[in-house]
């Protein structure tokens, strides 16, 4: 079993820069699947990027060349790195892990990003 805490979401002006992380618990940790997800007000949830327990990362189009998912096994820590960031990357920014039949998801954290 794994549990997810997320934070370092806030408010942000449009093209500035923010870092989520993502920690977790469970001596498995190291073999999840993790995604950071994004759901916007009035939308439905949406992925933003995933990695595996070997690094190797995805990245939804809409974020491509802006965010950068890492992870840190030994610290069961995952990172989004959120650059030049827009209006409509506003939303609560989810933390899922993923392994098998098992599935686990954050509480979630307040991304906005206005002027």
């Amino acid at each position: 079993q794994v549990q997810l805490v997320e934070s370092g979401g806030g408010l942000v002006q449009p093209g500035g820069s923010l870092r989520l992380s993502c920690a977790a618990s469970g001596s498995t940790f190291r073999f999840y699947l993790i995604g950071w997800y994004r759901q916007a007000p009035g939308k439905q949830r949406e992925l933003v990027a995933t990695i595996t327990g070997g690094y190797k990362s995805n990245y939804a189009d809409s974020v491509k060349g802006r965010f950068t998912i890492s992870r840190d096994n030994a610290k069961k820590l995952v990172y989004l790195q959120m650059n030049s960031l827009k209006p409509e990357d506003t939303a609560v920014y989810y933390c899922n892990g993923n392994l098998n039949d098992d599935d686990y998801w954050g509480q979630g954290t307040q991304v906005i990003v206005s002027s």
